[in-house]
């Protein structure tokens, strides 16, 4: 008997090893039938740009295996390899299983790279069902994508479908402006700034019942400047606004090297965030600054960016860490995101997927053009069905959408940004600076005021569940109980929907 058990174990161990020497033979030939040099970046931009105008979207999955690795070979190597079954986003638990499988893809890099354990460069997530290796070889994605255990693989490290010029104009500016008197009225105390926008939703009326105290929002951004002293807890309870925090973080890093741990800190350098911040929870403040739509809310803001557009490694890793965090803590109800791209990214879908599962309700900007998105449709991650889509109208009596705003299926509400043939006209709020101000808009201020808006709903209904809440926002908006194929359930009455 113990013979025949020896046998069999033998006729195993061969058939493997033989199983393995085919696979090791099927991945060679293969990559020899694929070109030996990596394309350019104009080629890979290229490719890129053609299925975007062609399907509205762009896929790695759906590339070949040299086309993925000629991204890596222009993106630092860096290669994000989601594992696990289709779906399974994340994990909270030991799963023996999922860690075998994980083991098994990191084991595969190590035996296609050649290299020893010890020398591969790697980042794992506690949570999330993915992981960053340095990959080189086009062997290497040729044997992962053979494996049932992927769910995808993503160059994240390739920024160069954005040009610095473009990058560097994404949603950022520090420079204060004055208010024309005409976009704002005041309140008490002091005159604080009312934004004319406000009581185009009622805003000011729903104050009488709601203020966001109780509610804690998220903000997803290039974090709040430590300048502005109403943003920071020196300020948040200056004037009515009382009983309130705001906490600061920061998990964007600001380096060249992907695997770098250095955060660079919570403070913005960009503006957006500040600005967003302002919009949804700026104090009723004592100062003739302008005020937030949600004056008594908390304020948990992320610098989780560099600017709005997530095509950095660092960038789309802040956000997913960011998106985890916020989904961990009890007390934060309302995420909202002014930011994205063009195309989904896997590791932000998954930490999306992951807030949402904790009862998060999560606001994402449909899109606000610059010079890169300009003539794309609802950008990611607004895109998805756990997300709450946003964009700009402007005043007039037919609905049209801002000049800069996007539109589409995916939008679920509006919130006018702009007047009726006066493009100078938009959302005054503060500016990077103490003690200034300047205008923004766009479907990132109109995001930010939808979050401000859930913020008062939540306050008055403290008990009520996520679905309860956007439910409540759907009944008080314009269109309900019609959804328009460009602007969702239209705007929002703030008022309707706190009484």
């Amino acid at each position: 008997m113990k013979r025949v058990y020896t046998l069999v174990v033998l006729v195993l161990a061969l058939t493997i090893v033989s199983c393995s020497k085919d696979t090791i033979m099927e991945i060679d030939q293969e990559a020899q039938q694929l070109p030996t040099e990596p394309l350019t970046i104009d080629q890979i931009n290229q490719r890129i740009s053609n299925s975007i105008e062609k399907t509205g979207d762009f896929d790695w999955n759906k590339v070949d295996a040299h086309f993925l690795w000629s991204a890596l070979t222009h993106g630092q190597y860096v290669l994000t390899v989601g594992y696990g079954n289709d779906g399974q986003s994340f994990s909270e638990e030991v799963d023996k299983e999922l860690e075998r499988k994980r083991n098994t893809l990191i084991n595969t890099i190590i035996a296609e790279e050649q290299i020893d354990k010890t020398d591969l460069k790697i980042k794992q997530d506690e949570i999330l069902t993915v992981f960053d290796a340095e990959v080189t070889k086009l062997e290497t994605i040729i044997a992962l994508r053979k494996s049932d255990y992927v769910r995808y693989l993503e160059p994240n490290g390739y920024n160069q479908y954005v040009s610095m010029q473009e990058k560097s104009s994404s949603g950022c500016s520090t420079s204060a402006e004055y208010i024309n008197l005409s976009h704002y009225t005041t309140v008490a105390p002091n005159n604080a700034k009312v934004s004319w926008h406000f009581d185009e939703h009622n805003i000011r009326d729903a104050w009488n019942i709601s203020t966001g105290s109780g509610v804690t929002i998220g903000l997803i951004d290039t974090g709040v400047s430590k300048y502005q002293a109403l943003l920071n807890s020196s300020g948040i309870n200056d004037g009515y606004s009382t009983g309130r925090f705001v906490q600061k973080y920061g998990t964007f890093i600001d380096s060249n090297w992907w695997w770098s741990s250095n955060y660079d800190g919570p403070h913005d350098k960009c503006g957006h965030g500040t600005a967003m911040g302002s919009v949804m929870a700026s104090p009723r403040n004592n100062d003739g600054m302008p005020v937030g739509v949600a004056y008594n809310a908390n304020l948990v803001a992320y610098r989780a960016t560099e600017d709005v557009l997530l095509n950095d490694y660092h960038e789309r890793k802040g956000v997913s860490k960011a998106l985890t965090q916020l989904g961990n803590r009890s007390d934060v109800k309302i995420i909202s995101m002014s930011i994205g791209y063009v195309w989904s990214i896997g590791n932000i879908k998954d930490a999306v997927k992951y807030a949402y599962s904790k009862g998060k309700l999560i606001f994402a900007a449909g899109g606000t053009s610059t010079s890169f998105t300009n003539g794309f449709g609802v950008i990611f991650p607004a895109t998805m069905s756990e997300t709450v889509a946003v964009t700009g109208v402007n005043d007039g009596s037919n609905y049209e959408r801002c000049d800069t705003c996007h539109s589409g299926s995916k939008i679920d509400f509006t919130i006018i940004m702009q007047g009726d043939n006066d493009t100078s006209k938009a959302p005054p709020v503060l500016n990077f600076y103490n003690g200034q101000t300047r205008y923004t808009g766009g479907s990132s201020a109109a995001t930010a005021t939808t979050a401000g808006i859930a913020a008062l709903v939540w306050s008055k209904y403290p008990h009520w569940s996520r679905a309860q809440v956007l439910s409540r926002l759907k009944q008080s908006s314009d269109l309900y109980p019609y959804k328009s194929s460009e602007f969702g359930y239209g705007n929002i009455d703030a008022l309707q929907a706190v009484q």
